[in-house]
């Protein structure tokens, strides 16, 4: 049997490449760059992070994780938060304690509080209700317009579980 010629070879193996590299892009798993400071202390400016894309194929998403997910007001931007109600919850705030179902939400990676208030919601089935950990500095769903504060599960591409850079604070989130 012939060898295939050195070129031939190298370009097989790159297209290989591509193809399974686009295959984990698009069903596994996905890097993501974080812009803002609206995760302040859990994830700071410029932190990169790794999303597992299918895990909410075989789980359903959990309160207190960190989510990037589709933007609602803007579906070609991605956002980043944290999952604070779920599917038929009843979030509200008072002076800038959460209440889900009518008890204070314990938020240990909040450092930065505010006074926001917000009267009683009912988070709508597969739906979701996310706050930023920086409260004063996020634009998350307490400020969105009508019809767009939740968002759908469709619209939630995975759990961020991993920082992979700056390399001093690499390590896998909580």
């Amino acid at each position: 049997m012939a060898s295939k010629p050195w070129w031939r070879e190298t370009l097989e193996t790159v297209l290989w490449a591509l193809v399974l590299a686009l295959i984990l892009r698009t069903f596994v798993v996905q890097a993501f760059w974080i812009p803002s400071g609206s995760m302040i202390p859990t994830l700071e400016i410029k932190d990169r992070v790794l999303v597992c894309k299918f895990w909410y194929y075989v789980q359903e998403p959990k309160r207190g994780q960190v989510v990037v997910f589709k933007y609602p007001v803007d579906p070609k931007r991605d956002f980043v938060k944290r999952i604070i109600g779920l599917p038929g919850d009843q979030v509200s705030m008072e002076d800038g304690i959460v209440y889900v179902n009518g008890e204070a939400l314990e938020e240990p990676y909040v450092r930065h509080h505010d006074s926001y208030d917000m009267r009683e919601i009912t988070v709508p089935r597969n739906q979701y209700f996310v706050l930023g950990d920086n409260r004063p500095n996020s634009q998350d769903a307490r400020f969105w317009p009508e019809g767009t504060k939740f968002v759908p599960k469709a619209f939630i591409k995975g759990p961020a579980f991993f920082r992979y850079w700056p390399l001093d604070r690499l390590g896998l989130l909580e």
